[in-house]
């Protein structure tokens, strides 16, 4: 996930000139409704795994600020311009402000790319807050940049790994994105009112708005989804260099299992309708990618 942070006038007041409709939410209220909302399983839950811990802190205080950044944006309770007060106030915690998970991330990481990565995040949120069509793959890739591709620069940059690295780790990274909006079309389409389609695509294959919310993908839909695939397929295909470009053994090993995850998944994805079940990684497929992880972390 890597790009430019793109700042919203609405989203820049100064603090205090909040929505009334945004109450606070504190990491209680966070934790609360994660029991009552569990999150959807993970993916790739691989992500630390093979981490030291001198840097798995930083790696586990960028994953809360996102997590906590990605349930602002999804909540229904909020009206856009709560949601984008409450991610304005997590980009002050970044800067030092009150907000305590940005905080947190800023005192784990410090100054520099990891704190880039995180603004980078919430200008994906944002718009996810507002709402936005995808009009066609050029605006979702340019989402993707956002939302994605500051993870992987994130860890790049946390083991000082070279340039050369970046390039595949975007494609991986926007690959891995892609695919799980692929996942749950229909449950964003029903609950967040959010469609990761683009729009020029669904036009010329006749996808009506009602299809993304059927109990199966019609034929329509079906050509939109593997096209998609297509598109995922050249991403992995770019991002297949990147374990052997990076020096780290822990970050090789965490590539190199979430390749083998993004590959497995796609391939479920051409299979099976994402409309008709929930299609995931299975234990077995974790199983293999922890062990392929772990192989490629052993090698000098």
């Amino acid at each position: 996930m890597a790009g430019t942070t793109r700042i919203d006038a609405d989203a820049t007041r100064t603090h205090g000139e909040r929505d009334d409709a945004a109450p606070e939410m504190t990491q209680t209220d966070t934790a609360s409704r994660a029991r009552a909302h569990p999150p959807r399983g993970e993916n790739f839950p691989l992500v630390g795994l093979f981490a030291p811990s001198e840097k798995a802190r930083a790696i586990k205080a960028f994953y809360a600020f996102a997590r906590t950044a990605d349930d602002v944006a999804d909540r229904a309770d909020l009206s856009p311009q709560a949601k984008l007060d409450r991610l304005a106030d997590m980009e002050w915690g970044l800067e030092g402000g009150p907000d305590r998970t940005g905080r947190t991330l800023r005192n784990a990481v410090g100054e520099g790319p990891g704190l880039q990565a995180a603004r980078d995040l919430l200008g994906a949120f944002r718009q996810d807050a507002k709402g936005k069509v995808y009009a066609d793959l050029d605006d979702l890739r340019a989402y993707c940049r956002m939302s994605a591709d500051p993870v992987g620069r994130f860890l790049l940059s946390l083991y000082e790994e070279a340039q050369t690295t970046h390039d595949p780790s975007d494609a991986l990274c926007t690959a891995l994105q892609i695919l799980n909006h692929l996942q749950d079309i229909r449950e964003d389409a029903a609950t967040l009112d959010r469609v990761y389609l683009p729009a020029d695509w669904m036009a010329e294959a006749g996808v009506a708005r009602a299809d993304l919310t059927a109990a199966g993908s019609t034929p329509a839909l079906r050509r939109v989804i593997d096209r998609a695939l297509d598109e995922c397929d050249g991403l992995l295909r770019r991002a297949a260099p990147l374990p052997g470009l990076i020096r780290a053994r822990s970050l090789r090993g965490q590539a190199t299992a979430t390749l083998h995850l993004a590959g497995t998944l796609a391939r479920r994805l051409r299979r099976g309708d994402p409309l008709a079940r929930r299609i995931a990684p299975t234990r077995f497929d974790f199983a293999r990618a922890a062990l392929r992880g772990a192989g490629a972390a052993a090698r000098p």
